[in-house]
């Protein structure tokens, strides 16, 4: 049953009903399955079909006569009848189903004398754990419903849905929450994929004027490493709720809003991925919870300490922001990126409908502290003396040798300041975005990183 348990959180991991199922002949698993009906789009795609299938294949015989199956929910009819059809010997569930369970809670489909075979159930195994499994998901998509349905405030917009479909290379569900104190009623948009209780979460962290789509090309690595990826909307970009005002943005309100989701998650074992704002805000978060975190991967970013002139480059973007207010986030993908598509362009732009979203565009590049009194100023210069002092975990630095706003020179002074930063990875066709090349970034972190 405890294996059958960790082809349940596959299915959890993939966003499907937590179910598992293994067939067992003489001692030895010999067909594994878990949910996937909605990723297959398939409506047989039970876990006990999938393992029946694979344990046929492997006997090379779809009667499955001596075999024993293993699984974490009282089946289903269909699921029965492919049992009882198949002539499995025993049947073992964990937790009961009251709406659809036919091994005794609807009905006892095994228990039918008239049937030409006779398979024998026992039911209530690891029960607690399967059930805990089961609620736990459940509960948590009640709660996504609620976050969604909820009505829009008064001082904010929402990106309609339409905007985000079909996006290419990212194909993973939303999520979103609205009970953060900081939020107070705003709708944040989240990714989180990958199993709970991983060795590593991946906590991505974007900047301005991206979103959670530039880790794209970084989250299948940290996935196919059996990693957990958690990968937020600011509020004001992607999916989440966008405050009309320029002056509702601040780093202190936005880096509180970060301490309270990783707190409502629940965050742990945590490498903190991050680039431009996602570092200017991420790296503060370690020394308000040094227990949380584990190690840094830092890509093009700085710390705004306000004692240190901000870099020519910087100061450019700065401008170019304030004179052109409007500029076309896809166009700016495009100069920087020659090897996106033009769809995966138009993607960083989808979130942007009009001037009345763009207000989190407007005011991030004046956010940036530039004066030792500034916002944010003060806990940067306290992130600094942590890093540079206190900080226990492991550190790697990628740096996109191409980007004129935050590039090589800007990165080794930042990595002065981490204890312990090694040389970093350098990736001279890289720009600013450097997670547009992510995936060697990301597979050279998977083997630094994981035990």
């Amino acid at each position: 049953m405890r294996e059958a348990l960790a082809q349940a959180r596959l299915a959890l991991a993939a966003g499907e009903v937590p179910v598992g199922a293994v067939v067992v002949r003489d001692g030895a698993v010999i067909g594994r399955g878990h949910n996937h009906p909605v990723g297959a789009h398939d409506p047989t795609a039970h876990a006990e079909i999938q393992a029946l299938r694979e344990a046929a294949a492997h006997l090379g015989n779809y009667r499955l006569d001596g075999c024993e199956l293993f699984v974490t929910l009282e089946p289903c009819a269909m699921c029965s009848g492919a049992m009882l059809h198949a002539r499995v010997q025993r049947v073992v569930y964990g937790a009961p189903d009251p709406k659809t369970g036919v091994a005794g809670s609807v009905l006892d489909l095994f228990a039918e004398s008239r049937l030409n075979h006779q398979t024998q159930v026992q039911g209530g195994v690891l029960a607690e754990d399967c059930s805990a499994l089961l609620s736990d998901f459940f509960r948590q998509r009640r709660q996504e419903a609620r976050a969604i349905a909820q009505p829009l405030r008064d001082d904010a917009l929402r990106t309609p849905e339409a905007r985000f479909q079909d996006l290419p290379g990212y194909p993973w569900a939303p999520r979103y929450l609205n009970d953060l104190p900081a939020l107070a009623g705003l709708r944040m948009h989240y990714l989180d994929e990958g199993p709970r209780d991983a060795p590593i979460t991946w906590l991505c962290l974007h900047g301005n004027p991206s979103w959670s789509y530039v880790y794209r090309r970084m989250i299948p690595v940290f996935l196919g490493a059996g990693g957990r990826v958690v990968a937020p909307d600011l509020p004001g970009f992607g999916r989440s709720d966008k405050p009309k005002r320029e002056s509702a943005h601040g780093f202190g309100w936005h880096r509180q809003v970060l301490l309270e989701f990783a707190q409502r998650l629940d965050l742990r074992n945590v490498v903190l991925v991050v680039q431009d704002w996602g570092g200017l805000l991420g790296l503060t978060l370690p020394m308000a919870e040094p227990d949380r975190y584990r190690g840094l991967l830092v890509m093009n970013t700085t710390l705004g300490t306000g004692d240190a002139p901000l870099s020519p480059g910087f100061l450019a973007w700065r401008e170019m922001c304030a004179k052109n207010p409007n500029f076309d986030v896809a166009r700016l993908f495009a100069r920087g990126n020659p090897q996106m598509s033009a769809a995966e362009c138009a993607a960083y732009d989808a979130p942007f409908p009009d001037a009345g979203h763009r207000a989190a565009l407007r005011a991030f590049p004046p956010m940036v502290p530039d004066r030792p009194d500034a916002d944010g100023a003060a806990l940067s210069r306290e992130a600094r003396e942590f890093l540079r002092t206190q900080w226990a975990g492991r550190s790697f630095m990628a740096v996109g040798a191409m980007d004129p706003v935050l590039g090589v020179h800007v990165m080794e002074a930042l990595r002065a300041q981490i204890r312990g930063c090694p040389e970093p990875m350098l990736l001279p066709q890289a720009g600013h975005f450097v997670q547009e090349h992510g995936e060697a970034v990301a597979r050279e972190a998977v083997g630094y990183f994981h035990p």
